[in-house]
């Protein structure tokens, strides 16, 4: 922004010239004055400037000044105002910035500036016809030169916050990159880092992997924005106290949460799967991969492995494979291949297909059969039905397929195709 707004004296009549000038040099004998009252009107209305001390508003009434005076000089014409002669502000605004202040503090200040000095003008104008109209005169002059401030301002906090989020982003991947080659860091930035997020050499940590589906190319801007999306969504705080180290890398979210106190790898898993419907519902499809629990940095490599691998077992059209909620025998059904199809019996096969489109009913009958223990009444009343109903079903069941579920070895043969044919399904639902 090379040049600056255009402040100085507009076409007026000569003695409306004289009143602006008038009103102008009026303000300019009580500056002082006007500064000191901005300065209390920011203490009262802009909460974090009312927690500071006195020499913070030493160096608050300063700018104050200096905004002050080279406005009057630009609004009488002595001055023309450029980029540069805001350097002090933009310096001020940086200084705010690192200090913590919030964008819109900074801004309600030149809100508050702006304001006080127009009262000042009106004050000095006085009740004329004449001063009045002088006054209204500096209006869009004002406002202007505020806009132009304010700007330059912003400009200064968007940087300085570029600047740490850029830091945060190295500092967060370089910590993940140690944690991933098996080592906790012990000194220097990285271990205050790991501090912050409750990672040491031996707490007990999960592996987390996002990727969204259908778009998991590394450097693709529509994943980038997704997965900060991802990445901010899994940093909000979850059921337990603390922080979560998240970092978007190649194509792919990380996260590394720490089980602390009263935790267990299900409060994991369950904060999750929330974020994932939580970001399906609001259009991003996520496939997440959690993994078991690691017991220190040095075991964090293997959780990372497993949560990728974990990825496979999701459905194409996205969803979470929770390692810790699956059971051997889960596992190794939802990871069968084509050959272990293929051993499937066609006819357990035929009769889970037609079954599935009569509502499942035999599906449901081996399964509460033998989560029952083979105790079939206790299965038929689970299942709110009469036994002698259970009882056909099993021999239906048999009949249909030549495995009597009263038999272990045929019982386990059934759960397993019922297991490769839901797993199946589930990824042709979603394809």
């Amino acid at each position: 922004m090379p040049h600056g707004p255009a402040l100085g004296t507009p076409r007026l009549s000569e003695p409306l010239q004289r009143e602006r000038w008038r009103v102008l040099h009026a303000v300019h004998d009580r500056i002082e004055e006007v500064a000191d009252t901005a300065v209390a009107v920011m203490r009262a209305e802009i909460p974090s400037y009312a927690l500071q001390d006195d020499p913070f508003f030493v160096e608050v009434r300063e700018q104050v000044l200096e905004h002050y005076r080279m406005q009057l000089a630009a609004l009488t014409g002595d001055r023309d105002i450029a980029a540069e002669d805001l350097v002090f502000s933009r310096a001020a605004a940086m200084r705010r910035a690192r200090a913590g202040f919030a964008l819109e503090d900074w801004i309600s200040a030149f809100r508050v500036g702006r304001q006080v000095m127009w009262d000042a003008l009106l004050d000095c104008a006085g009740t004329s016809a004449e001063a009045q109209q002088a006054a209204l005169s500096l209006v869009t002059p004002l406002m202007r030169y505020v806009d132009y401030a304010s700007t330059h301002a912003a400009q200064a906090y968007v940087e300085y916050q570029q600047h740490v989020v850029a830091d945060a982003d190295r500092e967060r991947r370089d910590l993940l990159d140690q944690l991933l080659a098996g080592v906790a860091p012990t000194r220097g930035a990285l271990s205050a880092a790991a501090q912050a997020y409750g990672i040491g050499p031996r707490s007990p940590m999960m592996a987390v992997v996002a990727v969204c589906v259908g778009d998991t190319h590394a450097g693709d801007h529509g994943w980038a924005a997704n997965g900060y999306a991802t990445s901010a969504s899994i940093s909000v705080a979850g059921p337990w106290a603390g922080r979560t180290l998240v970092v978007v890398r190649h194509g792919e979210v990380v996260a590394v949460p720490v089980l602390r106190a009263g935790m267990d790898a299900d409060d994991i898993c369950a904060h999750f799967e929330a974020v994932q419907r939580r970001l399906a519902r609001e259009g991003t499809m996520l496939s997440m991969g959690i993994s078991t629990v690691a017991q220190g940095a040095s075991e964090l490599p293997r959780a990372y492995e497993e949560a990728r691998a974990a990825l496979d077992l999701v459905p194409s059209g996205g969803g979470v494979a929770a390692l810790p909620r699956l059971s051997p025998f889960d596992y190794l059904a939802l990871r069968a291949d084509d050959l272990a199809r293929q051993l499937v019996d066609p006819r357990v096969r035929a009769m889970l297909a037609e079954d599935r489109g009569r509502g499942d009913t035999l599906a449901a009958t081996i399964r509460a059969f033998a989560e029952a223990d083979l105790n079939l009444r206790l299965a038929a009343d689970r299942l709110q039905i009469h036994h002698n109903t259970a009882h056909y079903r099993l021999r239906r069941i048999e009949e249909r397929t030549g495995r009597n579920p009263r038999r272990i070895a045929d019982l386990l043969e059934l759960l397993v195709a019922l297991a490769i044919r839901d797993g199946d399904g589930e990824s042709e639902d979603c394809s």
